[in-house]
């Protein structure tokens, strides 16, 4: 028997537990029965066959450790040896595979939790499910609701998780976002190079207990649902928790002008036959970071904003652009936060905000549908565009008092011309398209659409804080494309959390 024969032979004596499993699925597609099966039922056939053979596979590989195991000299954290052992100590182990059982040495002592150093080699999990499981829940979690990723985890793996332990598994899966974007290397930029920070906020329908202070006060004062079996005329389901969003970008300047913005109307005709010049490109982001919580308050999530537009600029060489969508207490939060930290920004309200408020203004001098609204208000955009804002709010007064509009009839202008009035200098939009920045808030405001609408604002949920809080933090990371880096991260931290740190100078014997 040649040497390569002799190493097959004693690995199939080692795992003839699964080798056995495997001749009798062949044994199973050779008999005649298999031969009139359809393509999808030798698919079924196969699918829970192999998942036993590999389930197998994985027990007499742990089988062979625990065999192997020898003895060592373990000392815990506090510098005491354990030298009193229990051989053969069993733990379960759900795995995408199925459920196997691992076979080790405890090592005692009294008064304290046992050591397992088979555990640390293996980064067995805290709980009974493995990495794998966890990893599947943290991205269907991220994906859809709770009850649909326990479906899709138990048709690809066979576990029979339950709902419960998928939404546990997501939350503890979010546990070390934070901590890995405070390790992550920004990529490297220019002094030149615009440093972009926005922030919005979206509700999440969240269950009474989860309900901020004040929320709970307010929602109480209006007391519970009128009727029993239905919702009285105004009365919702759930009460809503503001979540908070921040995204920090990078983008290469790209100077413009009004006419790259919004065109001419005047020279549509030109336009027409070709004479207009193309239109340049904004700024694109890159590098694009974004967060979320449920958890903390709008002001802690503008301070990880601030953390994060630091990471990357400590010294704060170059240009910071705050883009925000007008609201005050955000505009008041971000100032606050600037000059707590002495870096100057540069506070711009979106441009489609701005624009909303001129629609507004032109239906109270046109009819419903008139055509000529969209060039009146192309007209104002481009002097506001152009850095006449205060013009801007004169023409619109003007225009106001020569149709002798009054009361309710001037009322979209009013808070047109009270908003450019107020907002004034955060409307620089001139000095924006010369230097290059964006004017616009659709980063964050995708954010919002993607992170929070489209998971956690699913019809019917209502939502605990700790399940929100992953839930936004996983499709943040998934977002930024990150997911894989941070998985190694977090498993990293899990063994360390659960094992290193248990052991004098954070060593595992393994000899």
């Amino acid at each position: 028997m040649g040497p390569a024969r002799g190493a097959l032979a004693e690995c199939e004596d080692k795992f003839a537990a699964s080798a056995g499993l495997f001749a009798a699925a062949c044994a199973e597609l050779a008999a005649p029965q298999a031969a009139v099966m359809t393509h999808a039922q030798l698919e079924d056939l196969l699918v829970a066959r192999i998942r036993e053979v590999t389930r197998q596979l994985f027990q007499d590989h742990l089988t062979l450790r625990a065999r192997d195991e020898v003895r060592r000299e373990v000392v815990d954290a506090a510098g005491v040896g354990r030298s009193r052992i229990e051989r053969g100590r069993h733990r379960r182990l759900a795995t995408v595979f199925g459920k196997v059982t691992v076979v080790r040495i405890a090592y005692r002592g009294t008064g304290v939790a046992d050591l397992h150093p088979a555990d640390a080699v293996l980064n067995l999990p805290d709980g009974m499910h493995s990495h794998g499981l966890a990893r599947l829940a943290a991205i269907e979690s991220a994906r859809g609701s709770f009850a649909d990723a326990c479906e899709r985890i138990n048709a690809v793996t066979g576990s029979g998780i339950g709902h419960r332990q998928v939404q546990e598994l997501a939350v503890s899966a979010a546990a070390d976002i934070d901590a890995f974007y405070d390790a992550l290397v920004p990529a490297p930029c220019t002094d030149i190079t615009p440093l972009i920070l926005s922030v919005d906020g979206k509700g999440v329908v969240i269950r009474p207990e989860a309900l901020r202070e004040d929320t709970a006060k307010a929602a109480a004062a209006k007391g519970g649902n009128a009727m029993k079996t239905r919702l009285a005329s105004g009365e919702k389901h759930g009460r809503k928790r503001m979540a908070t969003l921040g995204a920090v970008y990078d983008v290469e300047p790209a100077p413009r002008t009004v006419d790259d913005i919004i065109a001419d109307p005047d020279r549509q005709d030109d336009a027409a036959h070709g004479a207009a010049p193309e239109r340049r490109q904004g700024p694109k982001a890159r590098s694009k970071w974004l967060c979320g919580s449920v958890n903390d308050t709008a002001a802690q999530v503008v301070a990880a904003v601030f953390d994060q537009a630091e990471h990357r600029d400590p010294g704060h060489r170059r240009p910071w652009v705050v883009l925000v969508d007008g609201a005050r207490h955000q505009i008041d939060l971000i100032k606050a936060e600037a000059q707590q930290r002495g870096v100057d920004v540069h506070i711009i309200v979106d441009l489609i905000h701005v624009l909303e408020y001129l629609w507004r203004a032109s239906w109270c001098l046109h009819g419903s549908g008139d055509a000529s609204a969209e060039n009146w208000v192309a007209h104002h955009a481009r002097v506001l565009l152009g850095g006449g804002v205060q013009q801007t709010a004169a023409a619109l007064e003007e225009a106001a008092h020569a149709a002798g509009l009054r009361g309710a009839q001037r009322k979209g202008i009013d808070e047109a011309v009270n908003y450019l009035s107020g907002k004034a200098e955060h409307l620089r939009y001139d000095t924006a398209l010369e230097r290059g920045w964006p004017i616009a808030t659709g980063i964050i405001e995708g954010a919002c659409r993607h992170l929070v609408k489209d998971r956690l604002d699913i019809t019917g949920a209502r939502w605990g804080l700790s399940g929100a809080e992953a839930v936004l933090k996983l499709r943040a990371v998934r977002a930024n494309g990150d997911f894989d880096a941070y998985w190694a991260w977090h498993q990293q931290q899990e063994f360390i959390r659960n094992h290193q740190t248990r052991y004098r100078d954070q060593v595992i014997p393994t000899d």
